[in-house]
């Protein structure tokens, strides 16, 4: 996968977030852009405080949202590996860092929280390489998902594990 497209600045909030709601087969999800590309996937039932955002105005014909649903569908009907959308996150610089290594993530594949801090230079942040799967806002397109134990079991996921290991399931049936 090539190196995602997240925004360069971190501090920096859109005026203004469209949002559009989707069915999929793992519960509804809440897609949300900018005008400078995608902001979020949230959960049905996502914690409010996971991902901040400013206020949200419905818009069903948003270009990025569209784009969004149509990949994310190809993804579940297990016709898409790579997704190519450009992402507007804001986070800290440690986040971004992490969010870039989990876009590296290979479909299919898992990798420990450990390995994801080693593989961007800072091999005793363990856990702060959690927290900030944790804060990933773009579930499933930038796969937190795909991230492990040490021990090789399914740890926190915002989605629920229930809907990790189905995610996990679908990428190794393809």
């Amino acid at each position: 996968m090539p190196e995602a497209d997240f925004m360069k600045t971190t501090n920096e909030k859109p005026t203004a977030y469209s949002h559009k709601t989707m069915k999929s087969p793992v519960g509804r999800l809440k897609l949300v852009a900018s005008e400078r590309g995608l902001a979020a996937i949230l959960w049905e039932n996502d914690d409010p405080k996971r991902v901040r955002l400013g206020p949200l105005a419905e818009s069903k014909e948003h270009p990025v949202l569209l784009e969004t649903e149509r990949q994310l569908n190809e993804y579940f009907a297990g016709k898409r590996k790579k997704f190519s959308l450009k992402f507007d996150c804001v986070g800290t610089q440690f986040q971004h860092e992490v969010w870039q290594a989990l876009a590296t993530i290979p479909f299919g594949e898992t990798r420990s929280y450990g390995e994801i801090a080693g593989q961007i230079g800072r091999p005793k942040a363990v856990r702060a390489v959690g927290a900030a799967n944790g804060r990933n806002p773009i579930s499933i397109i930038v796969p937190c998902h795909r991230v492990i134990g040490a021990n090789g079991k399914l740890t926190g996921f915002a989605g629920g594990l229930e809907t990790k290991a189905s995610l996990l399931k679908l990428e190794s049936e393809k």
